[in-house]
C-alpha cells in the first residue's frame, strides 16, 4: 500500500433504518424538478430537461445533528427533497432499469445561500459557494427501497411547527427512474453516490435557532436547528 503525505479523510455516511450505515461517495443534485417550483423561481417547467449540479460527500448532515449557519450569506433558504441511494452502479441505464440500482430512499433538505445563486445566475458563473458548502445536506435515515414507492406521497417542510412547503412526489417533471437514466447518460453512476431529486414549492428562509422538519410519507423524516 502506498503511504499517504497526509491522514485520507474520514469516509461520511449516512445511518440507515437497518443499523447499519451508508457510506457516500458522491452527491448530485436535479434543479428544477417540479413545475410550480420552476415557475417561483422564474423558469419555464415545460421546455427544461433535467440539470444536474454537485455538492461535496462531507457537505451531509446526519443523525439529526445541527446545522452551522454558513458564512457570506444572509438569505439562507430550505428545499426539501427525496433523496435516492444508489446501491449498484451503471452508465447508460434505461428507465426501465432505473430502480434496480437503487439501494435505499431518504429526506434531505438541500440548503442554499440563495443570494450567493442569485449572483451567479447573473454573472453566468457556477453554483458552487451557492450550493455546494460544509453542511449544506441534512439527510434522514435511509430506508431500503424493497416494498418503497418513489413515484407519490406527500413531501413537505415545517420550519418551527409551520408548514413551509408542501407536495407530492407525483409531481416530479422527472420521475425517480427517469432523473437516474438521465444522470447516467452523463457520467457512471457508483455504489454510494446519492442524488436529491429535486423540491416543491414554498421555498424560503432559515434563520439562526430555527427547527427545520422534512418528512416524505412512507420515506421517513430529517430534522436540524440552523445555529
Amino acid at each position: 500500500m502506498t503511504d499517504l503525505v497526509i491522514p485520507a479523510p474520514s469516509l461520511p455516511t449516512v445511518p440507515t433504518t437497518t443499523g447499519a450505515r451508508f457510506p457516500v461517495r458522491r452527491v448530485f443534485c436535479v434543479g428544477r424538478n417540479y413545475a410550480a417550483h420552476a415557475r417561483e423561481m422564474g423558469h419555464d417547467p415545460d421546455r427544461e430537461p433535467p440539470f444536474f449540479f454537485t455538492k461535496p460527500p462531507d457537505a451531509v448532515v446526519v443523525d439529526d445533528a445541527d446545522t452551522p449557519h454558513p458564512p457570506q450569506t444572509t438569505q439562507l433558504e430550505h428545499e426539501v427533497e427525496l433523496v435516492v441511494a444508489i446501491g449498484t452502479g451503471g452508465a447508460d441505464i434505461g428507465v426501465d432499469d432505473a430502480l434496480t440500482h437503487v439501494w435505499g430512499y431518504a429526506v434531505g433538505i438541500d440548503l442554499t445561500r440563495r443570494d450567493l445563486q442569485a449572483e451567479a445566475k447573473r454573472l453566468g458563473r457556477p453554483w458552487d459557494t451557492a450550493k455546494g458548502f460544509d453542511a449544506s445536506a441534512p439527510i434522514g435515515a435511509i430506508v431500503p427501497a424493497q416494498g418503497t414507492d418513489p413515484t407519490a406521497g406527500v413531501i413537505e417542510l415545517v420550519v418551527d411547527g409551520e408548514r413551509r412547503q408542501v407536495g407530492d412526489l407525483a409531481e416530479q417533471i422527472w420521475s425517480v427512474a427517469e432523473t437516474i437514466a438521465a444522470l447516467s447518460r452523463s457520467v457512471t453512476l457508483a455504489p454510494g453516490d446519492l442524488l436529491m431529486t429535486g423540491t416543491p414549492e414554498g421555498v424560503g428562509p432559515l434563520e439562526r435557532g430555527q427547527l427545520a422538519v422534512g418528512t416524505i410519507a412512507g420515506i421517513g423524516t430529517v430534522r436540524t436547528r440552523i445555529i
